[in-house]
């Protein structure tokens, strides 16, 4: 679904003879001052909304897609970048080749490169980098993508060369992702706070609670072709805020939202351009799979069963997605349709209690983050459980709280979240994950998959894996987000589709 083509504003004026001798003097008064006009600079600053405020600036070190908002191809810079239409192209890497059986990759890096901090950029800091993703203390989310490197060679500072463990026909993507951006061991350590890369734009300013301002790095190697001189990114997580900044003048772009009950009181408007546009994100109810009694599939599948997905939608997302019945969404490699594997039954919800022995009314706790579909969607979801016996008793914290209880602690029963990254179906095999899933058959799967290259029976093998999340009922897999971006009809340059969760600034202008 697209928005409608906002078209330029036309002017008519009506021609009196009084009115034909003022417009006149309009238009020569016009042309008199055309020189001083053409002389103004063009607009160079811009304020850009985000829901949710990073808990850092170091992508490596959290897991809040939040921390890429901000830094992803800005900030730091990547081997690979992804584009608004999942193509890969090339960043730091100016060029590549990869063996036969995808275990061999050789880059070819950008020379003249250097880091905000003054030094410069080769092939040890690639090598730095990805050997820091696998050591004990990262916390890097994509771990594996890392592990997966057996060794990692630099024949001279322009040249590495990654020796796979198993062939990846992924890697260029990932290596892409937030997660694989290139550093500095000198300031690596304090990137959280202090970030230092190879990127477009510097941190200018932190207000903890209100904005992040990042400003133009004029040491960057096409610093030129930067239009946007400073940037600041102000945190708004009210949906009722985000339409009033917005109408106001206030924010530039919203990104992601939250904006569809007033979408054509946007789309009426010249002021105005609307971007609706797809993603790979995936937003689920997240079950404590290590908590009784939701240890017993028995439990969750009837948790699953007492939820209306579509009713969710019109809930958390005033109809703005698609229902997922598995970890995977529509366009995804490999994608089936698992929607009728776990179909809205209340009675087959409470048949299910019935034979896990639960006698209602079963007593659960929902942590809910601060993002609007979580708090909407979340009410919705209670009060369909309750009508099969589950009380649920909703605990509104904040994101921090959510990063630090839910996903670090696993404190929780029941959360709403959306997970945006498109190649993150490997969570169900990550050891001690906050949903607490653990699967010999799961594993086993997973490491087939991985050691596949080959397109046909790859897909054949995610079909299997999101049969069996499915089955298991890991997570009530709820729907895939369709996202809206409202913005000033000047701004150019912005994504509609959201492959991966980025604010690309460097492409942004004013016309």
């Amino acid at each position: 679904m697209t928005a409608p083509r906002l078209n330029r504003r036309s002017w008519t004026l009506k021609m009196t003879t009084a009115g034909a001798a003022v417009t006149a003097c309009i238009l020569a008064g016009s042309l008199l001052m055309a020189p001083a006009a053409e002389a103004q600079p063009r607009k160079d600053t811009l304020v850009l909304a985000m829901t949710l405020e990073p808990p850092g600036l170091d992508p490596t070190a959290g897991a809040a897609s939040a921390i890429a908002e901000i830094t992803q191809y800005n900030l730091y810079e990547t081997l690979t970048k992804i584009g608004s239409d999942s193509q890969v192209s090339g960043l730091l890497a100016e060029s590549w080749t990869a063996s036969p059986d995808l275990k061999t990759w050789t880059f070819k890096l950008r020379k003249g490169v250097k880091f905000h901090n003054g030094e410069p950029f080769t092939s040890a800091n690639v090598k730095f980098s990805f050997e820091r993703a696998v050591t004990k203390e990262s916390t890097n989310k994509d771990k594996p993508v890392f592990a997966n490197m057996e060794r990692i060679d630099t024949p001279d500072a322009h040249t590495v060369v990654l020796n796979l463990k198993n062939g990846n026909p992924d890697l260029l993507f990932q290596l892409g992702q937030a997660t694989a951006i290139l550093v500095d061991p000198k300031s690596a350590a304090t990137n959280a706070t202090q970030p230092v890369g190879t990127g477009p734009y510097r941190l200018e300013a932190w207000s903890r609670g209100s904005s992040v301002t990042l400003s133009r790095w004029d040491g960057y190697r096409n610093a030129k072709d930067v239009k946007l001189r400073r940037v600041t990114m102000r945190f708004i997580s009210d949906p009722a805020a985000q339409v009033a900044a917005l109408l106001s003048g206030d924010v530039d772009v919203f990104p992601r939202v939250s904006a569809a009950k007033s979408l054509k009181a946007f789309q009426d408007s010249k002021k105005y351009q609307v971007l609706i546009g797809g993603s790979r994100a995936k937003t689920i109810l997240a079950m404590n799979n290590k908590r009784k009694p939701l240890d017993d599939v028995r439990v969750r599948r009837a948790i699953y069963a007492a939820i209306d997905r579509k009713a969710v939608i019109e809930g958390a997302a005033d109809g703005f997605g698609t229902p997922i019945g598995s970890y995977y969404v529509p366009g995804a490699p490999g994608y089936i349709d698992t929607t009728e594997l776990n179909p809205f039954d209340q009675a087959k919800a409470r048949a299910l209690l019935h034979q896990a022995g639960v006698t209602p009314p079963l007593e659960l706790t929902m942590k809910l983050p601060p993002t609007p579909y979580a708090r909407q969607g979340g009410e919705v979801i209670a009060a369909q459980l309750a009508k099969v016996g589950i009380n649920v008793k909703i605990e509104n914290v904040e994101w921090a709280q959510w990063l630090s209880g839910v996903y670090g602690q696993k404190a929780y029963d029941l959360t709403v979240i959306a997970h945006v990254e498109p190649l993150d179906f490997g969570n169900f095999a990550r050891p001690n994950y906050y949903w607490g899933y653990e699967s010999a058959e799961f594993n086993a799967l997973w490491d087939k998959i991985k050691a596949t290259i080959k397109p046909e029976e790859r897909n054949k093998l995610m079909g299997e894996a999101q049969k069996l999340v499915a089955r298991e009922a890991v997570a009530a897999y709820l729907y895939q987000p369709t996202w809206i971006t409202v913005a000033n009809a000047r701004v150019k340059g912005l994504w509609k589709d959201m492959p991966v969760f980025v604010n690309d600034l460097a492409a942004i202008s004013w016309q």
